[in-house]
């Protein structure tokens, strides 16, 4: 019985974003009530997986070694909260190298559920972009966007209909988090038969 997951982006979901991207562990600063956020679906029994596009390694704009500064300083956050998050997966490449694995290709979600052995189709996606949640739906995920980072251009709206359909709204990553608590089931001896509402 595999202990469910949930997938989701890094910079506008869980951190500050920036046009200038995140090149810096000095500039990777959480958002308010994300750290609690993904501790709240540890405890309630969910894994946490980032899969995050960070084309500024293939642009030059820093390294490997600073990226991973970069989750360093996530995790240790996380780990004060009592949360953490099982792997990060991440596409390192730009527009023009025409990958697999950018968003909103399902590449890195592909990767994940063959990692963690998943029915994608159990796993809920959170993204604060189109991308994102073209990305999780092409994967067989349940997509989700939070109203932070790029999504905060959506607040008082309905989303365009390049989103799809079953695209969920929430304000911010706490707000999914409550959401999941009250309507998505994480117990493990009964989530492969369960299923989510």
């Amino acid at each position: 019985m595999h202990t469910p997951l949930v997938i989701l982006d890094r910079d506008g979901t869980v951190n500050h974003d920036s046009d200038d991207y995140i090149k810096s562990a000095d500039e990777w600063v959480a958002l308010p009530g994300a750290i609690d956020a993904i501790a709240k679906l540890n405890h309630a029994g969910w894994r946490v997986v980032i899969a995050s596009n960070q084309s500024g390694l293939g642009r030059g704009l820093f390294d490997v070694a600073t990226l991973n500064q970069m989750h360093d300083k996530m995790n240790k956050a996380l780990a004060k909260a009592g949360g953490r998050v099982d792997a990060i997966f991440y596409c390192p490449h730009t527009p023009d190298e025409h990958c697999q694995c950018r968003k909103p290709l399902p590449g890195l979600f592909e990767q994940i559920g063959d990692r963690f052995g998943v029915d994608l189709k159990e796993v809920h996606a959170v993204g604060d972009s189109l991308r994102d949640a073209q990305a999780a739906s092409a994967s067989g995920c349940i997509p989700h966007l939070v109203l932070t980072g790029k999504g905060e251009q959506f607040v008082g709206q309905a989303l365009p209909d390049t989103f799809p359909s079953q695209t969920r709204i929430h304000t911010d990553l706490a707000a999914f988090a409550d959401w999941m608590l009250t309507h998505a089931v994480a117990k493990n001896s009964n989530y492969a038969t369960a299923g989510s509402s």
